[in-house]
């Protein structure tokens, strides 16, 4: 064997790592606080009852079933001891490594807003997502019994704050919910008794994207009845109003938190050279300068291309991991490393059924041709061809029929005393 090989995180970069590394002559050890890779591009469509939870998650065991060098551990690692080189899970002893790759993703940025992130819902993981898919049924509930006008506005008002990826499809996703349970599902709820309103600080829609397609995402949520705003903040939260930096006051139940992402407090608490994002800083090989055998990729890393960091997508996650492992066999056999390149593979969103937009180099797409793009691409990169199988039939399901099946609230069980 060649020395062991820890990867701290099972999302895009770590699984692919893991993978590359699958029946070579390293022992690699996995760990993750879930059980699960989670293709969260689509934590959205859960939350908005499209999909199920399993349809967007795949066990890691089954990835590595078979593959004799590869183990995985689950436990949530709370501490890397860099001086011996060992990794400290919240249970069970420490592992030692020769190499170690972080590969933590991810968490949701409140910008030091205690009282926001008190307040809001998030789509960070599939705990919070079926989370917020409970609240918003529950909102629905709740205004269908309420006699009060005011309170009842209050139910039906949904903020959704980030205008980026994230915030623009759950935006048009919620939409389409609304549009299927208000005078269906809930005869004494109109359409029009339901207010939406999507805020983004910068000055368009989808800032990553040309400003073409940014504008035709906002006409497209603005057809839906979605009050967008851009060049709008918000500035506090208390009881159940959102006060917005323009002075006005919304009085909502429903604040969707889409606004930002930071490192992992893992990344947060080692004591190595950060870049100004609070990524950890990588030289082109993706090592950790002054670290022996420390690697980070994907959300973790602050890999420079060109004059900035690369953006935390999937994309890059999957293209370190399999670099590092490449190099790692490279190594293995005497050759030299060779240093990360990154391919842009671009950027999409969906705005809802048969829309989307999409940028491949200098190509953009937009409406149903960027629908389609986003459509193939997604699917070719779930994991497993039951999942694959599973949500082409829901989407198809709620293409034809217009109906998002999964709008059941689950009540979490009580503790066992």
């Amino acid at each position: 064997m060649n020395g062991n090989v820890v990867v701290i995180g099972a999302g895009f970069g770590g699984l692919q790592c893991a993978r590359s590394l699958a029946r070579t002559p390293f022992e690699v050890v996995l760990i993750d606080r879930n059980d699960y890779h989670l293709f969260t591009p689509l934590l959205y469509q859960v939350a908005s009852s499209l999909l199920n939870p399993s349809d967007i998650g795949y066990p890691v065991r089954s990835v590595f079933r078979g593959v004799p060098n590869v183990r995985y551990r689950m436990g949530d690692v709370t501490r890397v001891d860099l001086a011996r080189r060992l990794v400290h899970p919240s249970d069970g002893p420490a592992e030692s490594y020769d190499r170690l790759v972080i590969a933590t993703g991810a968490s949701v940025n409140f910008f030091g807003q205690d009282a926001i992130a008190a307040a809001s819902h998030t789509l960070g993981d599939l705990p919070n997502a079926l989370e917020l898919r409970n609240h918003v049924l529950r909102c629905f509930e709740a205004a269908s019994t309420t006699a009060d006008p005011a309170a009842r506005a209050t139910w039906l008002t949904f903020v959704i704050v980030g205008g980026g990826p994230t915030g623009v499809e759950y935006a048009g996703a919620l939409a389409e919910l609304i549009r299927l349970v208000a005078g269906r599902d809930y005869s004494t709820i109109g359409r029009e008794s339901v207010r939406m309103v999507l805020l983004e600080g910068q000055d368009e829609l989808l800032p990553a994207f040309p400003v073409s397609l940014g504008a035709h995402a906002r006409g497209r949520l603005t057809r839906f009845g979605i009050d967008v705003r851009v060049g709008t903040r918000v500035e506090g939260v208390r009881d159940e109003t959102i006060t917005l930096d323009t002075g006005e006051r919304l009085d909502a139940r429903t604040l969707v938190w889409a606004a930002g992402v930071q490192p992992s407090g893992l990344v947060r608490s080692l004591e190595v050279a950060k870049r100004q994002s609070g990524r950890i800083a990588v030289d082109a090989y993706l090592a950790v300068p002054g670290c022996i055998g420390v690697y980070a990729i994907g959300d973790a890393a602050g890999c420079i291309e060109g004059a900035a960091e690369l953006p935390m997508l999937s994309a890059p996650a999957m293209q370190q991991g399999r670099r590092v492992a490449r190099n790692f066999l490279r190594e293995a056999r005497g050759q030299a490393p060779r240093p990360f390149r990154y391919r842009d593979k671009g950027i999409m969103a969906t705005i809802g059924r048969h829309a989307g937009v999409a940028k491949f180099g200098r190509l953009a797409l937009r409406g149903f041709p960027g629908w389609v793009a986003w459509l193939v691409v997604h699917l070719y990169f779930i994991i497993g061809f039951r999942n694959r199988f599973a949500v082409l039939s829901l989407w198809a399901w709620n293409y034809f029929l217009h109906d998002r099946p999964i709008r059941f609230v689950v009540r979490a069980a009580p503790p066992k005393t």
